[in-house]
């Protein structure tokens, strides 16, 4: 199955030129999780080859000003859309708090929002994967998700199927999916006869704004892919301590000490370039990047050659679609 990562917003407390605030989907076949929705995410969308879909659900990390400002347009854009798809979305405790004064912003909304406070160790089970929620340190009240997926089943030994004589067909598909099929001579044959070791799921953790931790290394253990913030490089190491931030050396150290296969620096301050928060990062974590706003990583397999950064990921050419009227434009 398909999973990458769509980098909305990569800027630390303010837009730049360059740089929107924190805002990161993450796609799995069918599925689209937004995790933060900071000012102007939903252009961003738009401005991306995603477009700005009906989304299900939006994860908040925190209710910092530059995770949440988007999120009042967004939803009010999608009512003048006519929307009737309910929505849900999850943060830390104070997420009905924040969203009764947001009410007096979007106003009365077409379809339902459904609010849900998570605390660190909470996990949301889906039907192959759970997204669980770990504490960080940011001094308020904050979560980081990770994604984890279900072990896959063990390859396919197909020597050893036709040595059992099992035909190719929907035998072989049930063997694989971890059935047990009774052959035309009687004989039941079980998965474990046809398949190898099971192989480990994708793990992706977003850990959101905060300083170095060890609750965030261990929910980043083994990891495919650490998104992590980096607001300062080591000269502003104090300031970094102030404000419950990271550099970019810490960020790297976490993942190091996790065992990451990729570590993503995102929330990146106005006064750093990428290059130089990369360098910094790569002194003892190899394989650090940087994504600019709209690049992506797909989060292959690792039999598959692992998670790969892909510039410009989310700007390719889309189709043109047929406009769709607001509720104020739609004829009487």
């Amino acid at each position: 199955m398909d999973l990458d990562l769509v980098f909305l917003g990569t800027s630390g407390s303010m837009p730049t030129a360059q740089r929107a605030p924190a805002a990161l989907l993450l796609r799995r076949g069918g599925e689209r999780l937004l995790f933060d929705c900071a000012e102007g995410t939903q252009r961003q969308l738009l401005r991306s080859n995603v477009g700005l879909i009906e989304l299900r659900e939006i994860f908040l990390t925190h209710y910092h000003a530059d995770h949440y400002l988007g999120l009042p347009g967004m939803l009010k854009t999608f009512a003048l859309r006519g929307r009737e798809v309910p929505i849900t979305v999850y943060g830390p405790p104070g997420l009905r708090d924040l969203f009764e004064a947001l009410r007096r912003i979007f106003g009365r909304l077409t379809y339902t929002v459904e609010l849900k406070e998570l605390r660190a160790g909470d996990e949301l089970i889906r039907e192959d994967y759970r997204l669980v929620t770990f504490a960080v340190a940011h001094g308020v009240s904050a979560v980081g998700y990770a994604l984890v997926e279900d072990p896959r089943p063990g390859r396919f030994d197909v020597q050893a199927a036709d040595a059992l004589g099992v035909p190719a067909g929907p035998e072989r598909g049930a063997l694989q999916r971890g059935e047990s099929v009774t052959l035309p001579d009687g004989q039941t044959i079980t998965p474990d006869r046809v398949l190898g070791s099971a192989r480990p799921g994708r793990r992706v953790v977003i850990a959101g704004d905060g300083g170095p931790s060890e609750a965030v290394i261990e929910a980043a253990r083994g990891a495919d892919v650490l998104v992590h913030e980096a607001t300062f490089c080591e000269d502003e190491r104090d300031r970094a301590r102030e404000t419950a931030h990271s550099t970019a050396l810490e960020a790297a150290g976490v993942a190091r000490a996790a065992e990451a296969q990729m570590l993503a620096l995102t929330h990146l301050s106005n006064r750093y370039f990428g290059g130089e928060v990369a360098r910094e990062a790569r002194t003892i974590f190899a394989n650090a990047v940087v994504p600019k706003d709209f690049d992506t990583i797909d989060v292959r397999f690792q039999e598959r050659g692992g998670p790969q950064l892909v510039k410009g990921g989310a700007l390719h050419e889309r189709p043109e679609r047929e406009a769709v009227p607001t509720r104020e434009e739609s004829p009487e």
